[in-house]
């Protein structure tokens, strides 16, 4: 038997209702509504059946104006519906907003039951209506969060999409009565093509696009949320003891080593010694020696490693640089130029590649706003791996990024040893998943305090410590890092 059951006008339907309803075997929630549910509250059953409800109760109503987007009720549990008259009904836990307008027009999708859901073209016609309700309470979404959408459809189906929609809605506002907002959607999109002056859009998003910088609104969301968690937190400094020109080279050249072994360029740690003592690449491996090649070359410059952006544009000549000199000897790999098409790791696709420079420079808004040198690493190297601005090297360049901003302020390099090496990842998938940054700035913390103690003259010394804490180990063969 369903969970929701409809008063009837049918008498043998409505008899058996009733004498359910006297049996205890079902209970009246609302008006009309009965439910075979005795467990839970009659907001919660309705709201988790408010579509059936309203697809049996108000046949040919249409899903419209916000709630055609969201799906869902509004945070103060409005739900928005095109009927054939105004009106409000509450119900256990949920207003539906009746609004008197058409019924179905071609186009508009059947949900369930005789509920039909807006189409595309009409739901944004419908919500670039004025209405003078603001947040919850309000039939739209507002035009920045239209403009955020209307982005959406450009990024990804291109000006064909939204000439597309442009046409559909265009041909609806003549049915619909909407030739105001049709026009209002016109000037949007016309400005969003760069056609139509940028000063009508609302939304950075849209602005940002209008001026050639479009920017993945996404990752922006989890740049703040990093920002929030490190802007809010008080770091231990950890000052530089690698002071002398020897030191600093030896804790460059495992800095090196490791950063290219996480990426999978796998040697001998007396193979990659050779290569960065000698300068000569292994012949068999010309492409990898170089990779560790290129990455020491940076790493261990301590005049480069202390040059950091002033300002977005310098962020981006720097990054591109220093891609340059990290993956030198791969020209296949475009050095220092953003990547021209997307890339991915497993299941997890990066920025699109027609959104690198609107991204970056969009997240050196809150990198300016950082003061604590950690904080400032830690949210540098993120941003650079999240967004993965080149074909190749992503990782590494990442990597030099945050270190500069400790060098800068004469504070010790981070050094992610083998062993490390899951946490890292798994720590960085799970702040680009689940938005939390909790475990990837204690990872990264616990590094930090480890590579504090890489302090040595003698590089047969520091190699001994290295190799005593387990750091050359797989993560699955050894036990994390054990500090003293």
């Amino acid at each position: 038997m369903s969970e929701i059951i409809f008063a009837s006008s049918d008498p043998k339907e409505w008899y058996r209702i009733s004498k359910m309803l006297k049996e205890k075997k079902i209970r009246k929630i609302a008006p009309r509504i009965y439910s075979t549910n005795f467990e839970e509250t009659p907001s919660e059953i309705i709201k988790r059946n408010i579509f059936e409800i309203l697809g049996n109760l108000y046949p040919n109503a249409v899903l419209s104006h916000r709630s055609a987007f969201e799906f869902k009720p509004t945070s103060s549990n409005k739900l928005f519906v095109t009927y054939k008259y105004t009106k409000k009904i509450k119900l256990p836990g949920i207003t539906i907003n009746f609004l008197e307008g058409k019924g179905p027009i071609e186009g508009d999708n059947k949900l369930i039951g005789e509920l039909y859901v807006a189409s595309e073209a009409r739901r944004f016609l419908e919500n670039l209506q004025i209405t003078k309700k603001t947040g919850s309470d309000s039939k739209t979404l507002g035009i920045p969060l239209i403009e955020e959408k209307l982005d959406d459809i450009l990024r990804i189906k291109g000006k064909e999409g939204l000439n597309s929609l442009r046409d559909k809605a265009r041909e609806l506002s003549k049915i619909l009565n909407m030739e105001r907002e049709y026009e209002l959607l016109n000037i949007i999109i016309g400005a969003l093509f760069t056609t139509k002056p940028s000063k009508i859009l609302k939304s950075d998003l849209a602005i940002s696009r209008s001026i050639g910088l479009p920017y993945d609104r996404h990752r922006i969301e989890i740049f703040e949320i990093l920002f929030n968690y490190l802007h809010n937190k008080v770091f231990q400094e950890r000052p530089e003891n690698n002071l002398t020109p020897n030191s600093f080279r030896n804790f460059a050249f495992f800095e090196a080593y490791f950063s290219n072994y996480i990426e999978g360029t796998v040697f001998e740690v007396s193979e990659a010694k050779k290569i960065v003592d000698t300068g000569v690449p292994i012949p068999s491996r010309s492409g990898d020696s170089h990779d560790v090649l290129g990455t020491y070359r940076l790493v261990s410059n301590r005049n480069e490693m202390k040059n950091i952006p002033k300002d977005e544009n310098e962020f981006l000549s720097i990054l591109q640089a220093r891609h340059k000199i990290l993956l030198s000897a791969r020209t296949d790999k475009h050095p220092g130029e953003f990547k021209v098409k997307n890339n991915r790791a497993g299941d997890t696709h990066f920025v699109d590649f027609k959104l690198v420079r609107g991204t970056l420079t969009r997240s050196f808004i809150y990198y300016k706003i950082l003061t604590d040198a950690f904080a400032r690493a830690a949210y540098m190297m993120f941003i650079v791996s999240e967004v993965h601005p080149f074909e190749d090297g992503n990782g590494r360049i990442a990597r030099v990024m945050m270190n500069a901003e400790l060098v800068n302020r004469n504070q010790c390099k981070i050094i992610i040893p083998t062993v490390y090496r899951e946490d890292y990842l798994l720590t960085l998938k799970k702040l680009t998943r689940d938005k939390d940054p909790v475990p990837y700035v204690e990872m990264l913390s616990k590094a930090y305090k480890f590579s504090s103690y890489l302090n040595n003259e003698s590089y047969e010394e520091l190699y001994k410590y290295l190799e005593s804490h387990n750091a050359f180990f797989e993560p699955d063969e050894g036990k994390h890092l054990i500090i003293d």
